[in-house]
């Protein structure tokens, strides 16, 4: 069985926002996949369907991003996921708009949807797919950024983001991280910003 999470925060105000990248991969996820993510339990909305054969669970934490971690503890263990069949979808803002980057394990890199998970699991050793949504110039105030719903500029660069990111996590369910990370991070670009937070357990 896979876990597949995605983050973001709930309310309609925040729809569109760049925060709930991880919100949209799902709902997209939903619509590929015809699982209803619909039924609320453990603090967020729950759907069970399939993917060439292999059981997938679909989860939006409705705590707030930086409550998430609580939320997805308690439906890892519901669902009895191990940390290694979870993977957290999120936004990024040191990866480019139009690049999406999987990676097996690692830190938060200041992700505080991330930074929770990691607490609430107490590994960081967790598959984590993250959709880029910086811009060309870096912005001021990130919190601002990051709440303030997409310019008409950036939807298009978004919608097929999100159908890219979606197929990469059905790859990954399917046939494993090693065959998604080839296939969906060669493009040239998306390039990730490390630094020490990042570092592999």
């Amino acid at each position: 069985m896979k876990l597949i999470v995605g983050l973001g925060n709930p309310g309609f105000r925040y729809r569109n926002t760049p925060h709930n990248a991880g919100f949209l991969a799902v709902r997209e996820l939903s619509k590929r996949l015809g699982i209803s993510v619909r039924k609320k339990i453990c603090r967020g909305l729950f759907g069970r369907g399939s993917a060439g054969g292999q059981k997938i669970t679909l989860f939006m934490p409705e705590t707030y991003m930086n409550l998430s971690g609580g939320a997805v503890r308690e439906i890892a263990k519901k669902e009895k996921a191990n940390p290694e069949n979870i993977l957290v979808i999120c936004d990024d803002i040191d990866l480019k708009l139009g690049f999406i980057r999987l990676r097996e394990k690692g830190g938060s890199a200041g992700h505080k949807g991330l930074e929770s998970i990691i607490k609430s699991l107490a590994t960081n050793c967790f598959p984590r797919l993250r959709i880029g949504i910086a811009k060309d110039r870096r912005c001021e105030n990130v919190t601002d950024f990051v709440l303030k719903p997409f310019g008409s500029a950036e939807k298009g660069a978004l919608k097929g983001i999100i159908k890219e990111a979606s197929e990469c996590a059905v790859t990954w369910a399917e046939e494993g991280a090693a065959r998604a990370m080839t296939r969906f991070n060669k493009r040239q670009g998306a390039i990730k910003l490390l630094d020490f937070r990042d570092k592999l357990c």
